[in-house]
C-alpha cells in the first residue's frame, strides 16, 4: 500500500482529501503544520508528499526545498496561488507538480496516480545492484556488503553519472560539466578528490579500484575490467 503524507492546515480539506485517497487504496498521514510533518517524515517512509503552501508555521515552498535536500521523494504543492511566479518558485523548490485550489478531486487523484507511475519508472532506472553494491539513488541509500555508506551530494551525483554510463569512459570535462553546477569555477583537483573519497568508501582496495577505474589520459569509467 502506497503511503502519502498530506500537509494541509484546513481541517475540512485535509479530511476530504484523505477520504478520497483512502478510497483509492492509499494510506494517508494527515498533518496540519510543518513541525508535525517534519516529525512524521523522520519516523515514516512515504511514497509521496502533498504540501499546502500557506501554513501556520511557515512556507510550503521552504519545506519543499528542505525535503528535497534530503530526498527525491515526489512532491505535489497544493495552493490557492495561481501566479506564474508562484508556480515557478514551487517547481524551483523541487516540487514535481503544482495544483491550484479549487480543484476537482477526480483530477487531483489522477495527478497523484500519474506522478506515482512516473516515479516508479524512474526508480527502476535509479536502482543499481551489482556485486557487493546496492544503490538506491531515489531514496539516497547506498550499501556495500549490506553495510550503509554515507555519500555527500557531490559523491552521489558523480556515482550516478558514472553508473548511468557504466562501461563508457567519461572525460574529466564531461564529468565536471555534468556533476558540478559551475564547472568553470571548480578547482582543478575537485574531481580527483571526489573520486578518491568515493573509492575509499566503496572499493575493497582503494589503491587498486575494481569498479571506479581510471582510464589514463582520458577520464574515468565504472565497471570491472573484462
Amino acid at each position: 500500500m502506497k503511503k502519502i503524507l498530506l500537509l494541509e492546515d484546513d481541517e475540512t480539506m485535509n479530511e476530504g482529501i484523505t477520504m478520497a485517497l483512502e478510497h483509492d487504496g492509499f494510506s494517508v498521514i494527515g498533518c496540519f503544520s510543518i513541525g508535525e510533518a517534519r516529525e512524521r517524515l523522520k519516523k515514516e517512509i512515504v511514497d509521496l508528499c502533498v504540501l499546502d503552501v500557506n501554513l501556520p508555521d511557515g512556507s510550503g515552498f521552504l519545506f519543499c526545498r528542505e525535503i528535497r535536500q534530503k530526498s527525491r521523494i515526489p512532491i505535489i504543492l497544493l495552493t490557492a496561488r495561481d501566479l506564474e511566479l508562484d508556480i515557478v518558485n514551487g517547481l524551483e523548490a523541487g516540487a514535481d507538480d503544482y495544483i491550484v485550489k479549487p480543484f476537482s478531486l477526480m483530477v487531483f487523484r489522477a495527478r497523484i496516480h500519474a506522478l506515482l507511475r512516473r516515479t516508479e519508472t524512474k526508480q527502476e532506472q535509479e536502482t543499481y545492484e551489482e556485486g557487493p553494491f546496492s544503490f538506491g539513488f531515489t531514496e539516497m541509500k547506498f550499501f556495500r556488503d549490506g553495510r550503509s555508506v554515507e555519500l555527500s551530494k557531490t559523491e552521489q551525483k558523480l556515482l550516478y553519472y558514472l553508473i548511468a554510463n557504466r562501461g563508457r569512459t567519461l572525460t574529466r570535462e564531461q564529468i565536471l560539466e555534468r556533476v558540478w553546477d559551475d564547472a568553470d569555477s571548480v578547482e582543478d583537483n575537485a574531481l580527483s578528490v571526489t573520486v578518491k573519497r568515493l573509492r575509499e568508501k566503496l572499493e575493497e582496495n582503494p589503491a587498486k579500484p575494481e569498479y571506479l577505474r581510471t582510464v589514463y589520459g582520458l577520464g574515468y569509467v565504472w565497471g570491472r575490467e573484462e
